[in-house]
């Protein structure tokens, strides 16, 4: 294996997926000549040409309903959306058309189509275009959605998203791209909803997603000079959400903690937890407790940015305390 940026691992899988399939085609603001504003689909124009990688208006909706109509006649198409905090402007073609259509046609109409947005802060880009708005299509029945923390799973599960017969939104962490991983040379996919451990611990399991994992090793590696032993697992897709997985790490480390860079009001994190104290009570030692971002906007400036955030730090004393009999409330 080679280490790659995940940004190339992006850009990989979507060449691989226009090899293989002729009906898969990129989209979006600035992908064909500038290679998308963070490079992900560099080198694609060259070797597909304008017909399969396609630049548009600065639409959202437009995007969105255009792939929504190609996917149902026939073809694949990955649409690029440049931030998740523009979602806003296609949210009916998520949440009434893509999301619906097969369901409501009985099955005739599928929807192959995925959805690339960038989401996450650390790049002080402000309120409007930092946010982690994943929790609002996790909530929309029919609607796949894939958080990848590292190249390797970049790369695996869009080429499993692109082959999905389901509307797919695919959210890629702007401050992931520049980071790398060893990727096989050969192809290879991850299944849709299959959560991975990235640590092994027994003393308390950090479940997260997207950048937040690479606080959660951190603060993982500092525990274990302190003697707690913290598994962290990946959950890599929210819908499906693979909670036998849980289930494992949770029965045998008795202590959670729910860790994710959106608001804590209303954040994934909470449906997570909920599905712990309804589904594992008795398994649980302690209260499971959530590390996430403030309930406040975004901040532009850099430190009280990475402040709003579940650093490392955070995660070590939710740990500390709950490790030690006590109760963190975030």
């Amino acid at each position: 294996m080679k280490k790659i940026m995940y940004r190339e691992a992006i850009s990989s899988a979507l060449a691989e997926e226009m090899r293989r399939d002729g009906r898969v085609f990129v989209m979006g603001e600035d992908v064909a000549v500038v290679g998308g504003v963070y490079k992900a689909t560099r080198g694609l124009l060259e070797e597909f040409g304008p017909e399969r990688v396609r630049n548009t208006p600065l639409s959202e909706l437009a995007i969105a309903g255009v792939a929504a109509g190609a996917a149902m006649c026939g073809a694949r198409p990955v649409a690029e959306i440049m931030h998740i905090d523009f979602m806003g402007c296609c949210m009916d073609i998520m949440l009434n058309q893509i999301s619906k259509m097969c369901y409501k046609t009985n099955g005739r109409v599928h929807v192959p189509l995925v959805i690339r947005t960038q989401g996450g802060r650390g790049r002080s880009n402000g309120c409007t275009q930092s946010q982690s708005l994943e929790a609002l299509f996790t909530h929309i029945p029919g609607l796949k959605v894939v958080m990848p923390a590292t190249p390797y799973d970049a790369k695996g599960l869009l080429k499993s998203a692109i082959r999905d017969e389901n509307p797919v939104l695919f959210i890629e962490h702007k401050g992931l791209y520049q980071t790398r991983g060893e990727v096989p040379e050969e192809e290879y996919l991850i299944p849709l909803g299959r959560a991975d451990v990235k640590r092994w611990g027994r003393d308390v399991t950090i479940i997260t997603y997207s950048k937040t994992v690479l606080a959660a090793m951190a603060a993982a590696e500092k525990l274990s000079e302190q003697g707690i032993e913290a598994e962290v697992l990946d959950l890599r897709c929210l819908v499906p959400l693979d909670f036998e997985t849980i289930a494992q790490s949770v029965e045998k480390t008795g202590r959670v903690i729910v860790a994710h860079e959106a608001c804590r009001r209303g954040g994934y994190g909470a449906e997570v937890a909920a599905e712990i104290g309804e589904r594992l009570f008795d398994e649980l030692d302690a209260p499971v407790c959530r590390v996430c971002g403030a309930d406040i906007p975004v901040p532009n400036a850099t430190l009280p940015e990475q402040e709003s955030a579940p650093t490392a730090e955070k995660l070590i004393r939710a740990a500390q305390e709950i490790c030690q009999g006590g109760r963190h409330i975030g």
